[in-house]
């Protein structure tokens, strides 16, 4: 084709180059489809950390554990958090609950095997946890190797599972540090607006000085955008300070506000059943393909 024939393509986007531009303001890349595993093992282990409350980290953590699972990934998700909602988030009732992520810290006699329950979702099991969790706090603070005790205790499952999605309390505290070390990276999923930019900083300088003092291999994944609405100036805004800030950190995907994933949770299952053909269920494969293209297959 001469270079005639192709002016007036270019022409009314002079500035944006050949690929479409993205809600990042970055071209969208074109992922490949994630190829099938003919053996599970070797689990990479992902902290969902944000020491800010509502930023998505739960509903990250169930959808983008479903997607991968899709994707044929053996996954585990360990609920971190003594509020319990990921579990509940799976439609387990916290007060039924034999064992708990508590007995696989505190009890040197109970197994991932005792704890580890189905999730409903092909694929995806689940270490569950409900308010017990928060005496583990406490309790830790006198044991030895105390930032390693949940590391010591996954270590059976890194041989069963292709990813390990591990979602964090909304704080810093020591389970935060005790995710943080069992893990290979971190995935910070950040609401589109200024508050939940300014406590960004403390969270980097925690893993800064977890990787330099305790886990030397653990790097940030990606920083995701969630509860993005691109109609408004104030999300397009936050999502350009956000990628000044982080760079290719940034997540292309973006995880856009709707109801659909509110009413999920009160069913009980991930997005990606519950409303398969949804906006937001095509978000979360849609993740789930760059985290396999970022740091898993690659």
């Amino acid at each position: 084709m001469t270079d005639g024939g192709m002016a007036p393509v270019s022409d009314p986007l002079p500035f944006d180059g050949p690929a479409p531009l993205g809600p990042t303001g970055r071209p969208m890349p074109v992922l490949p489809e994630p190829m099938p595993l003919t053996e599970h093992g070797n689990a990479r282990v992902i902290a969902m950390c944000n020491q800010k409350g509502g930023v998505g980290k739960t509903t990250t953590t169930i959808n983008l554990g479903a997607s991968l699972a899709e994707f044929g990934r053996k996954v585990l998700l360990v609920d971190f958090d003594p509020q319990g909602s990921l579990s509940v988030g799976l439609g387990l009732n916290p007060h039924e609950m034999d064992f708990t992520v508590y007995n696989l810290l505190m009890e040197r006699d109970v197994t991932l095997e005792d704890v580890i329950v189905p999730s409903g979702v092909p694929g995806m099991d689940l270490l569950p946890s409900n308010i017990d969790l928060s005496a583990a706090e406490v309790q830790l603070v006198h044991e030895v190797a105390r930032e390693q005790t949940l590391q010591r205790v996954l270590q059976p499952a890194l041989a069963e599972y292709d990813v390990i999605l591990i979602d964090c309390q909304p704080s810093l505290g020591l389970l935060t540090v005790n995710a943080l070390t069992a893990s290979d990276g971190v995935i910070v999923p950040l609401e589109c607006e200024y508050f939940a930019l300014r406590g960004v900083a403390l969270l980097k300088t925690t893993i800064d000085k977890v990787r330099e003092r305790l886990n030397p291999k653990l790097e940030i994944d990606g920083v995701l955008g969630t509860m993005f609405d691109g109609r408004t100036l104030h999300s397009r805004e936050v999502m350009e300070r956000l990628v000044q800030a982080w760079g290719d950190k940034v997540f292309h995907t973006v995880i856009r506000r709707t109801v659909k994933f509110s009413d999920s949770t009160v069913a009980g299952e991930p997005i990606t059943t519950y409303a398969s053909s949804s906006a937001g269920a095509d978000s979360y494969r849609q993740l789930a393909k760059e985290v396999l293209a970022r740091c898993l297959d690659g």
